[in-house]
């Protein structure tokens, strides 16, 4: 029997790719420039269909939030030919309806153990599935794209 979805985070700062640049890119992104071993290794246990939130970091607090969900549609991959360089492909499945302020995540008792809280500098990390839940509440879920594309489809059709 497979396992089901798996869930991460994954940070990025705004001023390098944002939510806006991976909407604008046709939703679909290679996500590399990834060094910490810890990180790596964590993008390398990422399979097809994983769900990961999209999180801007920043040096201000004030930019660090959830602001969408991606999927994993191509899992680890090395790149540059050097065997220490790879990435894993995502693709937008939709905005928060609310962002997610770290602020909040910090201030909620149940996050205490949730590696965005206690390994700050770890740019992809794991979500238990019940902190995934709960950060979808907070944020009020997300709209899904594809959901949306697939109406507007039906209705032309």
């Amino acid at each position: 029997m497979g396992k089901g979805v798996g869930y991460w985070l994954l940070k990025t700062e705004p001023g390098e790719w944002s939510w806006e640049d991976q909407r604008s890119n046709g939703g679909v992104s290679q996500w590399d420039g990834v060094k910490n071993r810890q990180a790596q290794k964590n993008m390398k246990a990422m399979r097809g269909g994983d769900l990961c939130f999209f999180y801007h970091s920043g040096s201000r607090p004030a930019e660090r939030r959830i602001v969408g969900v991606v999927e994993v549609i191509k899992p680890w991959y090395e790149i540059g030919g050097d065997g220490g360089d790879g990435a894993v492909d995502v693709r937008s499945r939709g905005e928060m309806r609310r962002t997610v302020w770290l602020k909040e995540v910090k201030e909620d008792p149940s996050m205490a153990d949730f590696a965005l809280v206690r390994q700050p500098r770890l740019s992809v990390v794991p979500v238990p599935e019940k902190i995934w839940e709960k950060l979808c509440e907070m944020g009020g879920g997300f709209g899904d794209e594809r959901e949306e594309e697939d109406a507007e489809n039906q209705e032309k059709a």
